[in-house]
């Protein structure tokens, strides 16, 4: 679960598990597999940090966008 807040400075919490796709159209939209859409405050680089700590925290292996892929042995 992460915590986001909307446009009305109101916090939500959603799953991390059913976001489908984040994009910014200019405001930030989480698009889940449910098919419902959250517009929020939050861009695309801080969802995307949000998911990636919740998965670490859940003990899931996670690469960072930003780095180059793990070697075999890693």
């Amino acid at each position: 679960m992460i915590k986001v807040t909307r446009l009305n400075d109101s916090d939500l919490v959603i799953n991390a598990d059913l976001i489908e796709f984040v994009e910014a159209i200019p405001d930030t939209i989480i698009s889940l597999t449910t098919g419902k859409k959250i517009m929020v405050k939050e861009s695309i680089d801080e969802i995307i940090e949000r998911v990636a700590r919740f998965k670490r925290k859940s003990g899931i292996r996670v690469k960072s966008p930003d780095t180059e892929p793990a070697s075999e042995g890693s």
